[in-house]
Order: structure tokens, then C-alpha cells, then sequence
């Protein structure tokens, strides 16, 4: 029998952007399904699944998540021309910017020893080597009269071992939206560090003490300097 679109469109639905899924990547944790754009900018913000609430992973969700290329080739059937209308916007896109249009993925089919060929897919996103370091941004309280303040969304960060405490703070005020006045101290155990330190040094100068399954925990405090 015939099935009316509008019966199976809940299910082909991304929930964060609204529309019908491009590039459909699901959480394998949870299996919960959304375009791969709006899951990994979510993941910049949040570790947590946006449908189920789930914890995908502490530190690195991008790691959790698989495209899921069956369910976009049922997506790209179902919805007339929207594979072509996604294929013109992204060829428009990278024309206009006078860059190299980049061609599609092809997952290469493992050799096994009985049956057909399978067919491995990899992550989607891989975190690039330099970005060696994995740091817990712990707040420790505010003086009075900081003000008002955006409490930090994403305490999970990494980051390059290159990275100073000075970048770690301008990161702290861009996303708290701090007041020029509120100074801001970073300590690492008990050493009050300073904005020329690297992540890198702090963690081999102070050693196993400063980290925590794996991360560097660095805790941060507010405080308004007087006049």
C-alpha cells in the first residue's frame, strides 16, 4: 500500500534544527539520530544526548557518534530532490568561496573470510593529535560584588598542551560573559598559577596530583579587585 509521507516524517526528523536529516549521525549510545552538523555543534556546548539527557561521553562525546548511511539513503528516497537540492548548496557554498568542492566518502568494504564484504565505517569526527591535553574546569565561588555571571556550560575542554593560563582565561571570561573588573585566578593543587605557564608544564611540574581520570583539573575563582 502507499504510505503517506507525513506518516513517517517524526521518524526522519532531526529534533534540534527541524528538518529532514543531511549526513545522519546516531549517539551509539543511546541510538538517538540527528544531522551531523547539529550534534556536533551541540556537542561544543554539551556531552549530554539534546533528546535523551544521557551522559554520551565525560569528555570527548564526538567520539560516540556514527553516521548512519542507510537511514540517510531511506531519508534521500523518501524526500523528492533533497539529496539534489543538499548536493547544489554545498557545491554553491564552496564555489562562492572559491574552494575545492570536497568529494563524498566512500567507506572501503573489508575483506572477510566467508560471506559478502562489510562494510566498516569510522568515526565522524577524529581529534586531531596536537590537541594533547584534556582539562576540567572546576569553579571554586565568587567574591561579592562580581555581579551577575553566565555559569560555565562546558567544564570539559581540550585543548593543546601549548595552550597558557592566559588562554585559559580569556576562554573563562568569553564564556561567562565577564565584567573587565572581575579578576579571575586559576589554580592548579595548591599553586596559584600565572598567565605565562603552558598546560603542559603545569602538568609535568606538578604531576599525578593535578589530574583526575585522565584530565588536568584546574579550579577557577572570581574575584573584584578594590579600587
Amino acid at each position: 500500500r502507499m504510505i503517506n509521507l507525513a506518516e513517517l516524517t517524526p521518524y526522519i526528523l532531526c529534533s534540534i534544527c527541524k528538518g529532514y536529516f543531511i549526513d545522519a549521525t546516531t549517539i551509539t549510545e543511546c541510538l538517538h539520530t540527528f544531522c551531523k552538523s547539529c550534534i556536533v555543534r551541540h556537542f561544543y556546548y554539551s556531552n549530554r544526548c539534546p533528546k535523551c539527557n544521557i551522559v554520551v561521553h565525560q569528555t570527548q562525546p564526538l567520539y560516540n557518534i556514527r553516521l548512519d548511511r542507510q537511514l540517510q539513503d531511506i531519508v534521500y528516497k523518501l524526500v523528492v530532490n533533497l539529496e539534489e537540492r543538499e548536493k547544489k548548496q554545498m557545491h554553491d557554498f564552496y564555489k562562492e568561496r572559491g574552494l575545492e568542492v570536497p568529494k563524498p566518502a566512500v567507506p572501503q568494504p573489508v575483506p572477510v573470510s566467508r560471506g559478502r564484504p562489510r562494510k566498516v565505517l569510522g568515526s565522524v569526527f577524529r581529534i586531531p593529535p596536537e590537541l594533547d591535553i584534556s582539562i576540567l574546569l572546576e569553579f571554586i565561588g565568587a567574591n561579592e560584588g562580581t555581579g551577575n555571571f553566565k555559569p560555565l556550560e562546558k567544564k570539559f575542554v581540550r585543548v593543546s598542551g601549548e595552550a597558557t593560563i592566559g588562554h585559559v582565561e580569556k576562554f573563562l571570561r568569553r564564556k561567562m560573559d565577564l565584567d573587565p573588573a572581575c579578576q579571575v585566578d586559576i589554580i592548579c593543587g595548591d599553586h596559584l598559577l600565572e598567565h605565562y605557564q603552558t598546560l603542559r608544564e603545569i602538568r609535568q611540574a606538578i604531576g599525578e596530583s593535578a589530574v583526575q581520570d585522565g584530565l588536568l583539573v584546574l579550579h577557577y575563582g572570581l574575584v573584584v579587585s578594590p579600587l
